[in-house]
């Protein structure tokens, strides 16, 4: 379904830009209330706090160069969340999807939790701290109808309020020839990947060699390669890594350095069909331009 227009309301209860923030689409009952961990204690004296509800955990980068994420469900989403207020240290933000009439059941946060991280894991742009996302809950079908609106409905709020979990890492066009894609070849490493606005997305199937080169080891680049593999981006198939999903990368060169298994220079490493480099066919071209 294309995108449409929508009216989107974001209230700030205690008038902090950066404090607590209420975002819901005007014509909807979904409302989702993202909060600092900071200001947990004022959410907790809130009416909302003590509803079921679907939350998410987001915070500092994994090694791996994504936002960790968390994504969980609870019958009273205050008392979760200051459970992960004392045991889980990763994250500084919480955001709570609620329903305004309080007509969320545990049946529905269930399923809810467990679409949302399955969907969270195929988009690739969250390192989740939740692991496989289970089996599906049994969910009548007449629930399992409400559950996707409100996801659908929660993932624009999330990505309104700067936490697009459920994006796509690559631009989905009318067609795959309209896509502009870049290689990257070395021993037991062929990547495909696409440069966008976000840094330089590896495409799935995609593999990288195992070994790394003597100069890296011991090294952040090294560290860098084990946590990919760690959170399941690569897994080991025969003699080489395969990329089990698309995965956004910070830049160019750590995208090549993933693939290769050494240090090196994204820019040049990633080429055209044609043989033109990455630099080539976007720096250059828009220092011309410039």
């Amino acid at each position: 379904m294309p995108p449409r227009p929508q009216t989107i309301q974001i209230f700030l209860p205690i008038g902090d830009p950066r404090g607590i923030r209420v975002a819901e689409i005007t014509t909807r009952i979904v409302r989702v209330i993202e909060i600092p961990r900071s200001k947990l204690a004022d959410f907790l004296k809130m009416p909302e706090a003590q509803q079921v509800g679907v939350y998410f955990l987001v915070g500092e980068l994994s090694e791996a160069g994504l936002p960790r994420g968390y994504i969980g469900q609870s019958g009273n989403v205050g008392v979760r969340l200051a459970q992960h207020n004392q045991n889980k240290d990763f994250w500084n933000r919480a955001l709570v999807v609620i329903s305004l009439t309080n007509s969320m059941t545990q049946t529905h946060a269930m399923f809810l939790e467990w679409f949302a991280i399955a969907e969270a894991t195929k988009a690739g742009r969250y390192s989740l701290e939740n692991g496989n996302s289970g089996a599906r809950p049994h969910t009548p079908a007449p629930l399992e109808a409400d559950c996707h609106e409100i996801h659908e409905t929660a993932a624009t709020l999330l990505a309104t309020l700067g936490q697009p979990v459920f994006e796509s890492l690559t631009q989905v066009t009318a067609t795959p020839s309209e896509r502009e894609l870049f290689f990257c070849k070395g021993p037991g490493g062929n990547g495909i990947g696409e440069y966008t606005s976000e840094g330089f997305v590896v495409h799935k199937d995609s593999t990288a060699r195992i070994e790394n080169v003597a100069s890296i080891q011991g090294t952040s680049q090294e560290r860098f390669r084990l946590q990919l593999v760690t959170e399941g981006v690569l897994q080991l198939v025969g003699d080489h890594y395969v990329f089990t999903r698309d995965h956004l990368f910070s830049s160019p060169s750590m995208a090549a350095i993933a693939i290769l298994g050494r240090s090196a220079n994204g820019w040049i490493e990633w080429k055209t069909v044609d043989g033109q480099t990455l630099d080539g066919a976007k720096r250059q071209i828009s220092a011309a331009l410039g």
